[in-house]
């Protein structure tokens, strides 16, 4: 008899394993069923049995092959952005969700910020990670839900820029009122620097214009709009910028929508103007800049005064002017007149007398209270002083009275104790004085 292996057979062993149907994985032929009276003892011996790997590797091929390519609409949930610079996501919706990877070579060309709770559509492909035996979907394309790629990041964008004040209306700066040059950056070959120029002319024909040429739509338009504000900037004797162009698609007005032109113009030290297409459009560009034009003809208008309107101005200014003067003179003419028929005015001498009368009045009344005060101090002296001579010891003195000094201290002597038998004192008298020795002391001599 041949012998055979008793036992199922590995995934691989076989030239060829047989395709999986409906009834599971396929049989070997060439292994009898092992029967016993209970039914089919070891029932996986005719089956091809798997390992984990292969079978996940199996069902990889499966998913790949079958679904090369899929679109999958559904919500944003647990963003993850690691430091490989992939972003991972759940795809979801209300009742399922599925894995998905963005890798970061992917990421090139996405316009907007992912963020849970974004509703999208992708593209991609589904793929198997084996490790930990999940299907996911290798995303290739994504966009937004009910709203484009750009104009979701527009939108994103304008939230980021008015957190840092950039649109604020406090910065925003007036525009001079007679420039003499003026910046301009736009196409040199398109209908706004055509347009400008005609209105410029028109309406001030003196004003200076220099034009940074630029790209205003396509690939590198935005970074090149930013070079020419940054560019005029240098320029010390440029009164004001115009940043625009014509009309176009919103796909063509794009570049004035970019960041780089809105931080250039809020980094602009000379004021800007936008004219960007027509009255109905609205770019970023128009909200950072000092002052919003609906058109290149309008800009050149705000910041170009009229010339013949100028001189009308200033005629009819020079003209109230005049009236003012007039008036004000004629009220000085009136005033004048009161002041000379005053009596004072009309005879001079006669106030000169009154005035010097009337000082003499008033330094003669000063002497008489200056008198009357010095007598009065003279007066309150000499009580002082009497007061004075009469506290004085020098009164006692002369009425008899005598003061006895020990010597040489020339202490008071107020009591005999103070001196001792054979001690000099010195005795002052009203006119002169005594030398004298102790000879003898008592209570009474």
């Amino acid at each position: 008899m041949e012998e055979r292996e008793i036992g199922p057979k590995r995934h691989g062993q076989a030239e060829s394993a047989a395709p999986w149907n409906e009834n599971g994985p396929p049989k070997d032929p060439d292994i009898p069923a092992l029967t016993t009276p209970w039914g089919d003892f070891l029932p996986w011996a005719r089956q091809t049995v798997y390992t984990v790997s292969e079978l996940t590797q199996q069902i990889k091929l499966i998913l790949e092959g079958e679904l090369p390519e899929v679109w999958v609409e559904g919500e944003i949930s647990s963003l993850r952005r690691p430091s490989s610079g992939h972003l991972y996501f759940t795809l979801k919706d209300r009742q399922s969700q599925i894995r998905s990877v963005l890798f970061k070579s992917q990421q090139r060309g996405l316009k907007f910020e992912l963020e849970d709770g974004l509703e999208v559509i992708l593209r991609g492909r589904l793929s198997v990670y084996e490790p930990r035996g999940e299907y996911q979907i290798i995303v290739e394309h994504l966009e937004p839900k009910g709203i484009g790629a750009m104009q979701l990041a527009l939108e994103q964008l304008k939230v980021r820029l008015a957190a840092e004040g950039i649109f604020d209306s406090q910065r925003k700066r007036a525009l001079p009122l007679l420039p003499q040059k003026i910046g301009i950056v736009t196409s040199p070959t398109g209908a706004a620097i055509r347009d400008i120029l005609q209105v410029i002319h028109r309406r001030f024909a003196n004003v200076s214009v220099l034009l940074y040429p630029v790209r205003v739509q396509g690939d590198g338009a935005a970074q090149e709009i930013a070079e020419g504000i940054r560019a005029l900037n240098l320029f010390s004797d440029i009164d004001a910028l115009i940043v625009g162009r014509g009309g176009g698609s919103t796909e063509d007005l794009w570049a004035f929508n970019e960041e780089v032109v809105a931080r250039a113009i809020f980094a602009s030290s000379i004021p800007v103007i936008s004219a960007v297409g027509h009255e109905i459009d609205f770019t970023l560009a128009d909200l950072v800049a000092d002052l919003r034009a609906p058109t290149p003809s309008a800009a050149a208008e705000l910041v170009v005064q009229n010339k013949e309107e100028l001189f009308a101005r200033l005629q009819s200014l020079q003209i109230l002017l005049s009236q003012q003067i007039r008036s004000i003179l004629g009220h000085i003419r009136h005033q004048l007149q009161q002041l000379v028929q005053r009596r004072g005015l009309s005879l001079p001498q006669e106030a000169v007398r009154s005035y010097q009368q009337r000082l003499d009045e008033l330094i003669s009344r000063q002497e008489r209270a200056l008198r009357q005060d010095l007598i009065a101090r003279r007066k309150e002296l000499e009580s002082l002083l009497a007061r004075l001579n009469a506290l004085s010891p020098l009164a006692s003195l002369e009425r008899g009275y005598s003061i006895c000094r020990k010597l040489p201290s020339g202490a008071v002597v107020k009591d005999v104790d103070q001196v001792e038998v054979g001690e000099q004192v010195e005795v002052i008298l009203h006119r002169g004085e005594i030398r004298c020795r102790v000879e003898e002391k008592g209570s009474k001599i």
